[in-house]
Parts: structure tokens; sequence; C-alpha cells
């Protein structure tokens, strides 16, 4: 794909991976120096985060499609179902962020550079990458079922672990708060509209497929 793409293509990479390494180590900072737990548990929840673990995905897949495109792992995050999948997920990450969660807080200084990086401008960035410089044309409807293992696994985990601690990284998640209930209604709230979004690539794929052979 990079023989393909030239210059622009590793232009598009290099930014990105500067921009979401920065903003993930920032936000380690911070979350440190504002620690309300130890440091051990402060990093444990660190991973909890949706956010934090979509974004290290563009991050690694960033670095490796630059220093590493030929391996196994340059040949995993190039294929079309994969940065397919990558999106989608970091298209939830900003969708839900910004109609949920934004109005929930005020961050400043840092932290708002931090949070704009991280839910608007990479999901921004890596969905425009997706549309360019991604192949068309490979992808199915059924594609969109691997792409659901991730977010189920994390939902599981987060709920057991959230079960032990007492601790959940979201509001719409948090069981001690809102309930079982509720937290399961939100829950699948959110499958759906990943389903949707997962629906809406395939669509645009095809879509954009079908126009370049015309």
């Amino acid at each position: 794909m990079e023989k393909q793409q030239g210059s622009a293509y590793r232009i598009c990479l290099i930014l990105m991976a500067i921009a979401v390494w920065l903003a993930l180590i920032a936000q380690f900072y911070l979350i440190v120096i504002n620690r309300q737990a130890s440091v051990p548990e402060i990093i444990v929840r660190y991973f909890t985060f949706y956010t934090i673990l979509t974004n290290i995905l563009i991050a690694v897949a960033c670095t490796v499609l630059l220093l590493k495109p030929v391996s196994g792992w340059g040949a995993f995050f190039s294929r079309q179902t994969t940065l397919t999948a990558v999106a989608v997920n970091i298209t939830i990450v900003g969708v839900t962020y910004n109609i949920i969660l934004r109005f929930l807080w005020n961050p400043q200084g840092l932290q708002f550079v931090v949070d704009e990086l991280l839910h608007l401008i990479i999901p921004i960035a890596f969905i425009l990458f997706w549309l360019i410089f991604v192949p068309k044309g490979g992808l199915k409807w059924t594609s969109i079922f691997p792409w659901m293992i991730y977010p189920l696994v994390y939902l599981t985990i987060v709920l057991i672990r959230g079960a032990l601690s007492g601790y959940y990284p979201y509001p719409f998640l948090d069981v001690t708060d809102i309930g079982y209930s509720q937290t399961l209604i939100n829950a699948g709230g959110i499958t759906i509209a990943f389903v949707v979004v997962a629906l809406l690539f395939v669509a645009i794929d095809k879509m954009m497929d079908k126009k370049a052979t015309l």
C-alpha cells in the first residue's frame, strides 16, 4: 500500500503517529499527577479507557506501517479489514464522547488539548486517512462480525473488573451508580451504534469501489 500511495501516505502516517503518541503520553502524565488512587491502580485505570486503547491501536498501526511495513505486523495492519476495524472503533470513540461525554465536564489547559486530540482531531484524521489511502472494494457485509470481538471483550473485562474493584471508566457503564439493567441497556445501545457505523463503512467501501470502476 505504501508504494502505491507515496510520500503523502507517509506524511499522513508520520503526523498521526506523532500526534497520537504525544496525546497518549500527555494523558498518562495528567492522570498520574491528578490521581486519586495509588499509581499502580491509576496505571491500570488508564488502560481501561476505550479511548486510550483505541488510540493506542492507531499509534501502533501508524508506527508499524512506517517502520516495519514489510513484516508480519506490517501485513496485518496494512489489511483493509484491519484498518477499517480501527476506523470504526475510533469513530465510535469520537461519536460517544462528543454526543454523551463532552458536556459532562469542562477540561482546561493541557487536558483540553489532549481531549480534543484523542476524541476529535485524531478520529477525524484517521477517518480521512481511511477514505483517502486505504484500498476499497474488499469488504463484505459479514466483515463486521470479527470487528465486534474487540469492543465485546472490552465490555466484558470492564464489567468484571468493575464488579471486583468498584471502578468503572465511564458513567454509562457505572453499575454502582445506575445498576446492571441500565448499564446493559446503554451497552446495547452502543453495540447497535457500532453495528450501524460498521455497516456504513462497508457501504462506503462498496460505493467508492463502484465509482472507481466506472
